[in-house]
């Protein structure tokens, strides 16, 4: 069983800085690339970054110069490191994995729990 993890989080003060990570455990096989959501309660999840497995890397433009995703393959880790936080980047933030389990044929999503991002004074 696959299991995504994400550490991080909490409140920040507008301009500051914040990471994410998220770990992928269990019984991982290969990671076709890992991402970062976000969502505001009554709005549609909305991808951040994502991370494909060259090593390509594409950002939402309203967070491009200021974020930045990273992954430790190592670790079947991807890293979301933001700067510069404005109000409008408070949400929950998800990661998701495309992944193919040990034993299974196929890739699919898998999901973190969510990590709250607060920017406020």
């Amino acid at each position: 069983q696959v299991q995504l993890v994400e550490s991080g989080g909490g409140l920040v003060q507008p301009g500051g800085s914040l990471g994410l990570s998220c770990a992928a455990s269990g019984s991982v096989d290969s990671i076709a690339s890992m991402a970062w959501y976000r969502q505001v309660p009554g709005l549609q999840r909305e991808l951040v970054a994502v991370s494909l497995s060259g090593g390509t890397t594409n950002y939402a433009d309203s967070v491009k110069g200021r974020f930045t995703i990273s992954r430790d393959n190592a670790k079947n880790t991807v890293y979301l490191q933001m700067r510069s936080l404005k109000p409008e980047d408070a949400a929950v933030y998800h990661c998701k994995a495309i992944l193919k389990a040990i034993g299974d044929s196929y890739f699919r999503d898998y999901w973190g729990q969510g990590s709250q991002v607060t920017v406020s004074s």
